[in-house]
């Protein structure tokens, strides 16, 4: 229990915020598993799309220091590695 003013508005402050942290992060997950399932499907064209339009929400959940900047360029960095093994051979 808070034992000033100045930590009872900062403990509601966290709860807050960590409410609004859990959101991101579950946009962030379902982001990532969009385009896993469109890998999974096998359709290039498809995981391509879904990569391109989650590679945006990715960055600006990095931006916000929900997770760190190296998590998200590795989690890119596979799933770009993954779509283009799908890729037809030219």
């Amino acid at each position: 229990m808070a034992n000033s003013k100045q930590a009872a508005k900062r403990a509601k402050q966290a709860a807050k915020q960590r409410t609004a942290n859990m959101g991101l992060r579950t946009t962030l997950r379902t982001a990532i598993k969009k385009v896993k399932t469109a890998i999974a499907a096998g359709d290039a064209q498809a995981a391509q799309a879904a990569f391109d339009a989650n590679v945006s929400t990715i960055d600006r959940i990095a931006d916000k220091k929900i997770i760190h900047k190296n998590k998200a360029s590795r989690h890119k960095s596979r799933l770009a590695q993954q779509v283009k093994a799908l890729a037809p051979r030219a």
